[in-house]
């Protein structure tokens, strides 16, 4: 099967690949709609399989990218997902070949993406990306890795911004959501899921949303479609901890939940 790229003009009636069918995240994914339209002008690209699947790559000028990293004349990666039935067939080569035959054709040093050290939700595969050339270039104590596939020598090398490189939020109270509409789930699932969930718990909660590459780049966290913090400490990527039949789970070992007295 073929791929194709949106664009502003086709993607009102093209899918996103993710929540298409999810009454519940429509609000979502017309956002999520709206943030793309806006960074294809910042020369962002979204490449899908020509199919009814979850098989597509997002990436562009890491001078643009929605994460706190700076790495001068690189392409980011964003999103990267080949799922389901359509595993095995070779997309996920073909789709990063495809960025990385763009950003030498037009002069880029490399190629960078965020992951964690271990598998996070909603990141990147670290060990698939290392098995394609990729190296680790910078970390956080959070558990986050720099990965950059580098086309040479390059003067500036990639780095996270300092304002992520502490691993902890600057609201040291409760639970602390950043979240953007990168992702068609955040917005339900924040503003809905994740408020009940607290309340339940009488967990005090503030919720962050990045609406500016601007906001994005100076973030405490890499993982700007969705972090969940705890009294200031990274808990996780996972946006399943805003459900209710979830959260204790992930939250589990991070620390001992402890409701408001009074």
């Amino acid at each position: 099967m073929a791929y194709i790229s949106l664009n502003p003009e086709s993607i009102e009636s093209e899918h996103i690949c993710c929540a298409f069918s999810d009454k519940k995240c429509a609000e979502g994914y017309a956002l999520k709609k709206e943030w793309l339209v806006r960074e294809l002008g910042n020369g962002y690209v979204f490449r899908r399989l020509g199919a009814r699947a979850k098989v597509f790559i997002e990436y562009g000028p890491a001078e643009n990218a929605w994460a706190p990293v700076t790495a001068l004349e690189h392409t980011m990666l964003g999103c990267f997902w080949v799922s389901g039935q359509h595993k095995g067939q070779g997309h996920g080569r073909a789709l990063l070949q495809a960025v990385v035959d763009e950003a030498r054709g037009t002069g880029k040093h490399g190629i960078v993406a965020v992951t964690g050290t271990k598998k996070y939700h909603f990141m990147s595969d670290a060990r698939w990306l290392l098995g394609q050339g990729f190296e680790v270039v910078d970390t956080t104590p959070a558990g986050f890795s720099l990965l950059s596939l580098s086309f040479g020598e390059t003067r500036h090398q990639p780095r996270f911004n300092e304002s992520a490189r502490s691993g902890e939020c600057p609201h040291k109270k409760g639970l602390v959501a950043y979240y953007s509409h990168r992702c068609p789930y955040t917005e339900y699932h924040v503003g809905s899921s994740l408020v009940e969930t607290a309340q339940k718990r009488e967990l005090p909660l503030t919720t962050i949303k990045l609406e500016t590459a601007e906001q994005a780049q100076s973030s405490p966290t890499p993982a700007t479609i969705f972090t969940l913090f705890m009294d200031g400490k990274f808990v996780t990527t996972d946006l399943s901890v805003c459900m209710d039949g979830r959260f204790d789970r992930i939250v589990q070992g991070k620390r001992r939940l402890v409701p408001r007295s009074g």
